[in-house]
């Protein structure tokens, strides 16, 4: 059976909702639209096919995943250095006027961390965005759902990710004791006040990262999700790198934009050594055949074949031509303008300082935009695996 893609979630809207639906599907044609469109830089709007906007709202969060690129084995916002960058998380009423300046574009929001649910206002700035008519979801590691579970149905939040790793042994031995029992109890509070105020919202969904760890146990979850009343699965690939990769982007990062790159290291942590391609094509192909009552997705939706080669041969692409800088980009936490979202180390302005038009249209963003443009195949050095190009560059042949 045919591995279904991130676009997939479109279709699975339109059942609960149809307004809903196509807030996230008009932002989604502008992205693809971007994706065929030529290549602009300097004296164009580049507004005009903005499309998707992500909060990073705190560097703060109540897990350790091994894994993670933040606060993980080799995460760079470990430990006391988190706890510093805290304070100088946006505030809410900043969020706010950005929103405003965006209304315009309706853009999908994508809200995360750290852990979201840590950031003071986030209540608040989801109920105002969705109220400004945009599509909004928010990426979480599910602990804290109980909590905010009365509130989260009653301001009928769109979509929530919770990111799930494995059945409750191996997913604790990555994330944490206890975690995946406390994620349990939050989808069946949030369960219950759906049904107790008749809603259809928010649509749920788990994020599973595919690691050396838990893709023998990815079965396991599967089945074990039957009773989340989850309405869809994603199993992302993983964003991984080696020794290499990071040494070539280093020095491309010196020599084209003048900064030392440092983020991409927090990626080179070895745990897609000694997956075995094949046993995870075969899992992975039983879990898209059989029918768990949610549908399931697989990122990048990847040639079964080549599932090996992902993961042993880093140095081959399987996506090129990045269109993030063209209709994306993120905000970090303490307020600068990214393109990447999970390398946020060349900020091209900031939104305490500027509108988000002019910096976006900005100098920096067009250097930022033609070193990438002129690089081969549309993407710097580091970025093979990254998960921003998995979901929205171009497939190469084969892949």
């Amino acid at each position: 059976m045919k591995r279904k893609g991130n676009f997939s979630i479109v279709p699975k809207l339109f059942t609960i909702k149809f307004s809903v639906a196509v807030k996230m599907l008009r932002s989604f044609l502008k992205l693809f639209r971007e994706k065929l469109g030529k290549r602009h830089f300097e004296g164009y709007d580049h507004m005009k096919n903005f499309g998707l906007i992500y909060f990073k709202l705190t560097p703060l969060c109540n897990l350790r995943c091994k894994m993670c690129g933040q606060r993980g084995d080799k995460g760079y916002l470990k430990g006391q250095h988190a706890i510093e960058e805290s304070k100088k998380i946006v505030p809410l009423e900043t969020y706010k006027k950005l929103v405003d300046e965006l209304s315009y574009k309706k853009p999908v929001y994508y809200l995360w961390g750290g852990e979201p649910f840590l950031y003071p206002g986030l209540c608040d700035l989801v109920d105002y965005i969705q109220k400004k008519g945009s599509f909004c979801s928010v990426n979480t590691n599910g602990v804290l759902l109980e909590k905010y579970a009365e509130r989260i149905v009653r301001d009928q939040w769109h979509v929530i990710f919770v990111s799930l790793d494995a059945f409750r042994e191996v997913n604790d031995d990555i994330r944490g004791e206890g975690s995946y029992d406390r994620v349990v109890k939050g989808f069946e509070a949030i369960n219950r006040e759906k049904e107790k105020q008749h809603s259809r919202f928010p649509s749920m969904g788990i994020v599973t990262t595919v690691t050396n760890k838990n893709y023998k146990d990815l079965q396991n979850l599967a089945v074990a999700c039957k009773d989340f009343h989850i309405d869809w699965h994603i199993y992302n690939l993983g964003t991984y790198t080696n020794d290499e990769i990071v040494a070539r982007h280093k020095e491309f990062f010196r020599e084209h934009l003048g900064i030392e790159s440092t983020c991409l290291e927090s990626y080179n942590t070895g745990y897609n050594e000694g997956i075995d391609g094949v046993e995870l094509h075969k899992t992975l192909q039983t879990i898209h055949s059989t029918d768990y009552g949610y549908m399931s997705i697989t990122v990048p939706n990847l040639n079964p074949e080549k599932t090996h080669e992902y993961y042993h041969e880093l140095n081959i692409p399987v996506r090129n031509h990045c269109i993030v800088p063209w209709c994306q980009a993120s905000i970090n936490y303490n307020g600068d303008v990214c393109f990447c979202a999970d390398y946020d180390e060349y900020p091209i302005g900031n939104i305490k300082e500027q509108s988000f038009k002019e910096i976006y249209n900005g100098e920096k963003a067009n250097k930022f935009r033609h070193e990438l443009d002129n690089c081969p195949g549309g993407i710097f050095p580091g970025c093979i695996r990254c998960y921003q190009n998995m979901l929205f560059g171009k497939k190469i042949k084969g892949y």
